[in-house]
């Protein structure tokens, strides 16, 4: 049953394929002969063509509604580059941001109800039939509650879970199929990029996974002159349906209007740079889908203009490893140090450890360098990650799927910031936040609460190796005793105290930042290898 569910989702997606005619768009591209020669052979070609009056941007806008939530997520990906396509077609795809044609009203009413557990009258004291705004995931109406506030209910489409899954099987199938046939591919991680898609799309989902997301940003932008989160009622919060605060604000897409109020989009630009930075290094907890749909700006003070962000479904975070790694590249990058860079994509195994640092060196430099000291206007990051590309098939480069959230957001960041603001110079307003951000990571109470945090671990530590060795020598005692006596208690804690200091002494011959792991292992070998 699955199985056919599968191949009839397939024929759905050729049957829109040749209705919207997709292959136009593909057989506009310059390819070689052989291939162009393909056109005369398709049967479909031949036949009427039903959208023939549609110009191409409408018609690649149209296929990907119809072919659910995993396409119109693409599309509104898409919408935010239009410096990698032509105008048309960006801007047919900025309508699937927040235009969506939406579901019935009726459905939207039976399902709250249904998740609420009470009539639509009794939880609102009114509900607004016509939606807001409808997007590929939910739909969006404006309500009152019997306390008066004013707020707005989304509620998940219906049916999504089949379309969805069918969808992610046949990327798994295109994804298996690529690393088998291909070493490109499998540097890529293709499966492990369609996972980490497949978890994002079903955590979108569930509401209030996204309610919790919002309760979590809105508390760490509290009392913000940047971002402004709108406030959760979790009363009235399910699964399928989330109750909020209503917003009003100008879309961060309507330039007209935000001119009109006089903004000053300069700093609007250099403030969307600073939110997305403090959200990743001081916070590790950033909105992932930062599509100009989700974003708006705020009435009161044009002159100081205010962020609001809605839809928190997708929420990226970096452990400590990552954030630190990415601090270090970038901090690298905007002293030009590309010999820093290359070491550090060595050291963390992303290319192979037997690669040259002076070629790896002499790569980046030639990709990176022109990009400094030009405003964003005259920067194509199109242009800069092919480039990256073609280094990192040069030196078998490893693709982290655990940073393609991050990657996709400076995508959408830069899309915006082009809209906003296009002499906005994002280096300059990025280097002094990460200089604030490395000084007080090397800050005196960072380092001690570091070293505090590692002593805090070293009984754990001798107490699990204790463990496993019990368990090793006498699996088959249920509770084994303690063979080994204070006396080779003090033992095992001091070979532990051993590794602490060989570690420190590895540690202190890297540069900062890596300072202060080097004298918490040290500290705490010296206190286990010396205590009685």
């Amino acid at each position: 049953m699955k199985l056919f569910a599968a191949l009839n989702r397939l024929l759905r997606i050729f049957f829109v394929v040749i209705r919207y005619r997709l292959d136009d768009i593909v057989y506009a591209l310059p390819l070689p002969w052989y291939l162009r020669a393909t056109r005369y052979v398709l049967p479909w070609r031949w036949l009427p063509r039903p959208s023939k009056t549609l110009p191409r941007g409408a018609r690649l806008r149209l296929a990907l509604e119809g072919l659910g939530p995993v396409f119109v997520k693409f599309g509104q990906i898409l919408s935010t580059r239009r410096d990698l396509m032509p105008e048309d077609i960006a801007d047919e795809l900025m309508f699937l941001q927040d235009k969506v044609p939406p579901f019935p009203p009726e459905k939207a009413v039976a399902l709250i109800e249904s998740q609420l557990g009470v009539p639509i009258k009794q939880a609102f004291a009114r509900f607004d039939h016509q939606p807001l705004a409808s997007a590929s995931v939910a739909q969006v109406h404006a309500a009152q509650l019997r306390t008066g506030e004013e707020v707005v209910v989304k509620v998940v489409r219906p049916g999504l879970k089949n379309i969805i899954s069918q969808d992610i099987a046949w990327l798994f199938l295109l994804a298996r199929t690529a690393e088998k046939l291909s070493a490109e591919a499998r540097r890529l991680h293709p499966m492990d990029v369609v996972s980490d898609y497949e978890k994002t799309i079903y955590d979108e989902l569930d509401l209030l996974r996204e309610a919790a997301n919002s309760s979590q940003l809105r508390r760490n932008f509290e009392g913000s002159e940047r971002l402004y989160v709108p406030q959760v009622y979790w009363d009235w919060c399910r699964e399928r349906v989330l109750v909020m605060e209503r917003i009003y604000g100008i879309p961060v897409t309507d330039l007209a209007a935000l001119r009109d109020q006089g903004t000053d989009f300069k700093l609007l630009a250099e403030r969307g740079v600073e939110i997305f930075f403090t959200q990743v290094f001081r916070d590790s907890f950033f909105h992932a889908d930062m599509h100009p749909g989700n974003i708006f700006v705020s009435t009161a003070k044009p002159w100081d203009p205010l962020y609001i962000a809605v839809d928190c479904g997708i929420i990226g975070s970096l452990t400590p490893e990552d954030q630190d790694y990415l601090a270090r590249n970038l901090w690298a990058f905007f002293q030009r140090d590309y010999r820093k860079v290359a070491q550090l994509h060595i050291d963390s195994g992303w290319v192979p450890a037997n690669t040259q640092v002076n070629e790896l060196e002499a790569a980046i430099r030639t990709v990176c360098e022109p990009i400094f000291e030009k405003p964003l206007k005259d920067i194509s990051f199109g242009q800069l990650l092919l480039r990256l590309f073609q280094v990192a098939r040069r030196f078998n480069m490893e693709i982290q799927p655990q940073l393609v959230l991050l990657q996709k957001t400076l995508l959408n960041i830069e899309g915006l910031g082009r809209q906003l603001y296009p002499d906005l110079d994002l280096w300059s307003t990025a280097k002094p936040y990460l200089e604030k951000w490395m000084r007080k990571r090397l800050s005196p109470p960072q380092v001690a609460r570091n070293i505090q945090q590692q002593l805090e671990q070293i009984p754990h530590l001798a107490q699990m190796a204790r463990d496993t060795l019990e368990r090793i020598t006498q699996p088959h005692r249920k509770d084994p005793p303690n063979p080994w006596g204070r006396r080779n208690d003090d033992w095992i804690v001091r070979v532990i105290g051993a590794v602490l200091l060989v570690g420190a002494a590895q540690l202190g011959l890297e540069p900062q930042p890596h300072a202060w792991p080097a004298w918490a292992m040290l500290v705490g070998g010296l206190v286990l290898v010396i205590r009685r």
